[in-house]
């Protein structure tokens, strides 16, 4: 059976977890080489010593038996990863977004589209499965007519102020999964963004220059709504839920639990609290969303979420900076 070879550069959180997926998962798939600038050599030769390594991406992204790229490395450097990977003619997945410039990613949205290669963009939460099943729903016209999305989305805990510092804010690298799902769950474009955002986490947030707590409304162009509520700091889990409203209904998911029990006693009932953090609450969309890249290169499928999609999402999280700066909506058209 032939096999698709790729290439993992960046071995953090997730790229971790796609090196694992694909060497335990997909047999139409290997990991011919990676790269990490900062992960020692032979350790991780001593964990795979058939996989070629090196501290300098360009070795792994120009090998001649990759035919695909996932890109895993920090935010700053994807676009950098993607310019590489084109000149070297290889398909690119990339975890979001593809620059913290609106103008850099339109340039190579462009330059993917010129070149005749795939490329796949990492949100993940499409993919998960009860997110999906929701989605399914929708198009199946169950609760008819959509009119409302309400996304949450709080982590359990603040991330490092040197991270914060260099992620693009709360909007361009939290938020902006939420941006994609409301496109991916109403099936409209956005029109108009209204958002505002507060530091009630930590003081140091804002001395980095950013919010930690955020409310935004999404106006679709049809005039139906999208609410949005972020924070870097829940003390009882990762709270990850959805709620679609339409004319004939609402659809609802909530959080997946440590465990499903529940138990009933003198003092209340009592539940589980929610997952830890995205590693397991989105492991079943890890291993999906790296299958749809693997099929687009072994069977040519269609990319699921698209470079003009990830565009899309940066656009909005643009949007939602300059409301909070400038305390007022901000139209699309204005970004563009």
């Amino acid at each position: 059976m032939s096999k698709t070879k790729l290439a993992i550069i960046g071995i953090g959180r997730i790229g971790k977890i796609h090196l694992r997926n694909i060497i335990s998962h997909f047999p139409k798939a290997s990991v011919v080489a990676v790269s990490d600038s900062q992960y020692p050599a032979e350790d991780f030769q001593r964990d795979y010593k058939d996989i070629f390594f090196s501290a300098n991406a360009a070795d792994a992204i120009n090998h001649p038996d990759v035919e695909g790229v996932v890109i895993c490395t920090p935010t700053s450097s994807h676009s950098a990863m993607i310019e590489m990977a084109l000149q070297a003619g290889k398909h690119i997945f990339c975890e979001k977004p593809i620059d913290l410039s609106l103008e850099r990613t339109t340039s190579l949205v462009n330059k993917v589209k010129a070149s005749g290669l795939k490329m796949m963009l990492g949100f993940n939460r499409r993919f998960d499965p009860d997110f999906s099943h929701a989605r399914k729903s929708l198009l199946a016209g169950r609760i008819g007519d959509l009119q409302v999305v309400k996304i949450t989305s709080r982590d359990p805990g603040l991330p490092p102020i040197d991270y914060i510092k260099n992620s693009g804010g709360l909007f361009m690298d939290m938020a902006i999964h939420d941006f994609d799902m409301a496109r991916y769950l109403m099936g409209k474009e956005v029109k108009t963004v209204y958002a505002q955002g507060l530091v009630l986490v930590d003081p140091a947030v804002g001395e980095a220059g950013d919010v930690d707590t955020a409310l935004t409304t999404l106006i679709f162009e049809d005039g139906t709504y999208a609410v949005i509520d972020n924070s870097r700091k829940a003390i009882y889990g990762y709270d990850q839920r959805i709620e679609v409203f339409g004319s004939k209904g609402m659809i609802q998911v909530e959080n997946n639990q440590h465990n499903r029990n529940i138990v009933y006693d003198a003092d209340g009932i009592h539940e589980s609290l929610p997952l830890d953090f995205f590693m397991d609450r989105y492991t079943n969309s890890y291993l999906s969303e790296m299958q749809h890249f693997i099929d687009m290169l072994v069977n040519n499928a269609p990319s699921p979420v698209t470079g003009d999609d990830a565009l899309k999402a940066t656009l909005i999280a643009v949007a939602a900076k300059k409301s909070v700066e400038e305390k007022r909506p901000v139209d699309i058209s204005e970004i563009q």
